[in-house]
């Protein structure tokens, strides 16, 4: 069977590509106040990055040991009240390039497991034990969707990843959604952040990480 361009399997190498992509949409804003609210979150913008970082960690952490239906009992924290409830941070005194670096480095470690992973590895998902492909898929999910709530908050230019991930990460994690609109409106919209063409705002949205 031939696959078509948007049903390509998602790998480490797509999750490196989108990690640098956007580790370079941010950097313009190392000297900005990170502290404002992370485009319509109730996060600020340094809660939001650690929340990414932590997403990324608990990834390769969780399909590193391949534990089935069960979390790994990382303990998790919030800062202050209502803040992300995180295992992984960055050291504030590092400022914003310490804070990609540690981004860069959790990134990392996801493409490392992915890597080395047999297709047939499985691990803990609440949406659904997954594999190597899904936690690549969900890592960019959570690399696009941040780093377009935090280009949105510190004022930086609008962020449009890559069509062919968007579409590839749609088809992988989003079966339910529009399959005839264009790839980043439909993941913004499917991840509660826009409206599409005679389509209602969602209030509430989630994914489907058992394999396909």
């Amino acid at each position: 069977m031939t696959l078509t361009p948007a049903e390509a399997p998602l790998a480490s190498a797509d999750v490196r590509r989108a990690t640098d992509l956007c580790i370079a949409a941010l950097r313009p804003a190392r000297d900005a106040d990170w502290s404002v609210p992370a485009g319509e979150l109730e996060w600020d913008c340094w809660e939001t990055a650690e929340h990414l970082v932590d997403d990324l960690f608990a990834y390769a952490s969780r399909l590193a040991v391949e534990r089935i239906g069960s979390n790994l009992p990382h303990r998790r924290t919030p800062e202050s009240p209502g803040a992300p409830r995180n295992a992984v941070r960055a050291d504030r005194a590092a400022g914003v390039e310490g804070l990609l670096a540690v981004l860069d480095s959790a990134a990392g470690l996801m493409c490392a497991v992915a890597s080395v992973k047999s297709p047939e590895a499985r691990a803990y998902h609440v949406y659904g034990d997954s594999d190597p492909e899904g936690f690549a898929a969900m890592s960019i999910v959570e690399l696009f969707v941040h780093t377009h709530d935090l280009t949105t908050g510190l004022g930086l230019d609008a962020w449009e990843p890559p069509a062919d991930l968007c579409a590839r990460t749609l088809h992988r994690l989003f079966p339910h959604v529009p399959a005839d609109t264009a790839p980043w409106p439909t993941l913004l919209w499917a991840t509660g952040r826009g409206e599409l063409p005679g389509r209602a705002r969602l209030d509430e949205w989630r994914w489907y990480g058992a394999p396909r």
